[in-house]
């Protein structure tokens, strides 16, 4: 059998272009970090955090696989906002720069364990104070890392980007299909 650790609905959506069938247990963690783990390696530790949980409580022979994703700008990780007013700090923060999104993954199997970290640059147009706030308005920021989603309305607000698409969603398909090979 094979497990996503997350309740994703749009990890659930990338991980059947891989999987017809899977079945979705949420890893209900502590999401603390401990201080030693540098903030870039933050998405994979909780990605093998997500993915151990699950995988101590099922059969060996279950794939487990976690994930997290983290947007990250001036030495700063951007998670999800917690109202309107941080969503706008966080645009007006992302407007007219390059940032990174870092998704980390880590899977389990027969008692083994591969974790890695997929890294997308993202360049936003510059952001007008309305542009912020009709984005809000539509409510889609409200429940993503940095308060957008590039694969929605957020998507007007990326000029470029760099790297693997999937992986600013939240899975980074390709890299995981590779991955996966070693397993299965």
């Amino acid at each position: 059998m094979i497990i996503l650790a997350s309740a994703s609905p749009r990890r659930q959506e990338l991980l059947k272009l891989i999987y017809d069938e899977f079945e979705i247990i949420p890893a209900d963690i502590d999401e603390t970090v401990r201080r030693s783990i540098e903030l870039e390696q933050y998405p994979e530790y909780l990605a093998l955090k997500k993915s151990r949980h699950i995988a101590e409580k099922r059969p060996v022979t279950d794939v487990v696989i976690g994930c997290d994703t983290g947007v990250f700008i001036d030495d700063m990780m951007l998670g999800k906002p917690e109202d309107a007013e941080q969503a706008a700090k966080m645009l007006k923060l992302l407007s007219g720069r390059v940032h990174k999104v870092i998704t980390g993954c880590s899977v389990f199997y027969n008692g083994q364990n591969i974790s890695f970290s997929e890294t997308t640059e993202v360049e936003f147009f510059r952001l007008s104070d309305k542009d912020i706030a009709e984005y809000i308005a539509t409510g889609e920021p409200m429940d993503k890392a940095g308060a957008y989603g590039i694969q929605g309305k957020g998507a007007l607000l990326v000029k470029r980007i760099n790297g693997d698409y999937y992986n600013v969603v939240g899975l980074p398909v390709g890299a995981l299909k590779q991955k996966m090979k070693m397993f299965m």
